[in-house]
């Protein structure tokens, strides 16, 4: 993992001012002489920049994104807790972390960090962009920002403004953090019996019936406790608990909900879709319930040069990071079209 360290005050979207940014990032490959194979990946919600790590199959040795071919970058997003600035960094002027008093961010403000690591590492065009599911809010934004600068998209999971069901599931995300009396005390073990109630509510929107029915059915009629589908729930929050902050995930889900390509721009949804002359590639999953089908194809009728694909798959939205297969496999087969 690499750092930039800003020397400059960052201004957030709603006013704020951060005045000692760090970037954590990982880079993978060369950048060639051209500066032609620069391949940025934005990563999601609970994720790092560690993407060979968390999408394998799709970048690495063994994927389209292949390093030995291009450059590769992913950046951690400001807010999180993976290295870049966010409420578990110490605040230069308490010399304390900033835990729940760390400022409102939006989706821009996290784009407006990944353009100052660009500039830093010298990087003045973007072969492809690519992401999925928050990610993806991050590489629309970052098309609006920069027209000119990203050449190639690929979309999956995701939309272009977060949807009124997206942002109630935040809320109840939220809510299940704020019950936890804890979660804005000025520590690191802050709100985790209330992340491990978010974890478990977000899980139900990442898979679907089917998958839990067959994955986590007790074939034992005369049971009545300690059943599989609870075990796996509790499991699942646990491994967001021992990973993650709950005091960055209020945080995230916030910035989530503030997402629309359209605020504050004058124009429609449609019309900066229209504007966008990226080649894309865009896939839904068609189990997905916390970014279905119609999301995907909001933004693939709108953009010009758009090609629109689905996928089977019974891990609903997470399998964008499961169907890693399948998703190489369309990612090779378009560029290999170009």
């Amino acid at each position: 993992m690499n750092y930039l360290n800003c020397n400059i005050p960052f201004e957030t979207e709603c006013g704020a001012t951060i005045s000692d940014l760090t970037i954590a990032y990982d880079t993978y490959g060369e950048l060639n002489e051209e500066k032609s194979n620069v391949v940025w990946v934005c990563h999601a919600l609970t994720s790092n920049s560690a993407v060979t790590e968390w999408w394998p199959g799709v970048v690495g040795n063994n994927g389209a994104i292949d390093p030995r071919k291009y450059f590769i970058v992913c950046a951690n997003i400001i807010g999180s807790c993976y290295g870049s600035t966010g409420p578990t960094s110490e605040n230069p002027a308490t010399g304390r972390p900033y835990f729940s008093g760390f400022p409102a961010i939006t989706i821009r403000d996290m784009v407006k960090a990944h353009i100052l690591l660009r500039q830093h590492l010298g990087i003045e065009k973007i072969f492809l962009l690519m992401a999925g599911s928050m990610g993806g809010y991050q590489a629309l934004e970052w098309c609006e920002m920069e027209k000119t600068i990203i050449q190639n998209l690929f979309l999956i999971t995701t939309s272009a403004a977060e949807s009124a069901w997206g942002i109630a599931i935040h809320t109840a995300q939220r809510l299940a953090i704020e019950a936890d009396s804890t979660w804005k005390d000025e520590s690191f073990e802050a709100g985790k019996k209330g992340l491990k109630a978010a974890r478990a509510i977000g899980l139900l929107t990442y898979r679907n019936y089917d998958i839990l029915v067959e994955k986590q059915t007790d074939n034992d009629p005369e049971k009545i406790d300690n059943f599989k589908a609870s075990s796996y729930i509790n499991y699942q929050g646990d491994k967001l608990v021992n990973r993650f902050n709950a005091q960055s995930y209020w945080l995230l889900t916030k910035a989530m909900d503030s997402h629309n390509i359209a605020r504050g721009r004058n124009k429609t949804q449609e019309e900066l879709l229209e504007s966008m002359p990226q080649k894309t590639l865009i896939i839904g999953i068609r189990s997905d319930l916390l970014c279905p089908l119609q999301e995907q194809k909001h933004i693939a009728d709108n953009m010009p040069n758009a090609t629109y694909l689905e996928i089977d798959s019974s891990y609903g939205h997470d399998g964008f990071l499961i169907e890693y297969e399948k998703i190489s496999k369309h990612i090779s087969s378009w560029l290999n079209e170009k």
